[in-house]
């Protein structure tokens, strides 16, 4: 039986009900709120699992007010990309490009990783903290050695893959979010991961024929045509266009997207891969990632985070994250 207790009733000179203290609803978890037996239309209650005052209309149950709990948030996750292999040990013969890192994109209807459909945004709780990573590009390497993948980035369960290392001779490169392309003389490329990356090159039969790795885009060129890497994508989740996780060159030029060519390194925080070398040089290393989260400013009034680099900047209504470094957490209140 319902009880009602009060420590003064009195009259009021308005049409309406007036209360001195706040008005505490019965608070119920959603679970709980539907499990409610002999519930009749206009029953109100305060739903602590979505934050909401909910009401009844006979048959189901409404919010009366925004959920407060959570919000939704548009990411863009690149790893770090592959670096390219020095060739092999005496001998002038050109090392494969490294792959660049998985590309994975939420962002309003922009292509993500290998040309796939735009991912989901995610619903964000407030005050859960949420695990981050931003990806290195794997070392640069010299005296014949192959290259070295990429490492993951990742924003909760949103994991992009390091790029795969470009491959000397007569070898395998690594797979990755892009794969790796294959030295001269024969090398073989690997493949990319689906919806991430494209794949890298194969070498061709002479010591200046090394593959370009693959890109977000397009896949690494082969040594007995562009050597190229593969190109990468662009997003304006920032608010200005920027291209990303392009492949590193073998024998040839970085893919678009900050790709290394022969002999440089893909450019920081944009996941590309490491161009190739012969053994008398040093191959490029792969470029780091970077985690960049996009929502309305409206929704969420801080953020703190824990090892990790961050900066904010707005574009129109929304705030813009690009986390640039480091291994920690955020949340969000």
């Amino acid at each position: 039986m319902s009880e009602l207790k009060t420590n003064k009733i009195s009259t009021n000179d308005q049409n309406n009900v007036a209360i001195d203290n706040a008005l505490g609803l019965k608070s119920y978890t959603e679970a709980q709120r539907d499990a409610l037996t002999g519930m009749v239309a206009g029953d109100v209650i305060y739903n602590s699992t979505s934050g909401t005052i909910d009401y009844y209309n006979g048959s189901a149950w409404f919010a009366t007010s925004a959920n407060t709990f959570t919000f939704s948030l548009s990411y863009l996750v690149v790893a770090g990309g592959g670096s390219g292999s020095s060739g092999r040990l005496n001998t002038a013969v050109d090392g494969g490009g490294g792959g660049a890192g998985g590309y994975r994109n939420s962002y309003a209807s922009e292509t993500s990783g290998a040309n796939s459909s735009t991912e989901s945004t995610l619903t964000v709780n407030k005050g859960q903290n949420y695990n981050v990573q931003v990806g290195g590009g794997g070392a640069a390497v010299s005296g014949g050695s192959a290259g070295n993948s990429g490492t993951n980035s990742f924003f909760d369960n949103i994991v992009s893959i390091g790029g795969g290392f470009g491959s000397q001779q007569s070898s395998t490169a690594g797979t990755g979010g892009s794969g790796g392309g294959g030295g001269a003389y024969e090398g073989t490329g690997n493949s990319g991961t689906a919806n991430q990356g494209r794949a890298g090159g194969n070498g061709g039969p002479n010591a200046g024929e090394a593959a370009g790795g693959g890109g977000a885009s397009g896949a690494g060129g082969s040594g007995t045509g562009s050597k190229a890497g593969g190109a990468g994508l662009a997003s304006s989740i920032t608010g200005s266009s920027v291209t990303r996780a392009g492949g590193g060159g073998g024998s040839g030029s970085g893919g678009s997207g900050g790709g290394g060519s022969k002999n440089n390194s893909g450019t920081v925080n944009t996941g590309g891969g490491g161009g190739g070398a012969n053994n008398t040089s040093t191959s490029g290393a792969g470029g780091s990632g970077i985690v960049i989260l996009r929502y309305a400013t409206a929704d969420v009034s801080s953020y703190s985070q824990s090892g990790l680099t961050v900066s904010s900047s707005t574009d129109g209504s929304d705030t813009v994250l690009q986390i640039t470094a480091g291994t920690g957490t955020i949340s969000f209140s």
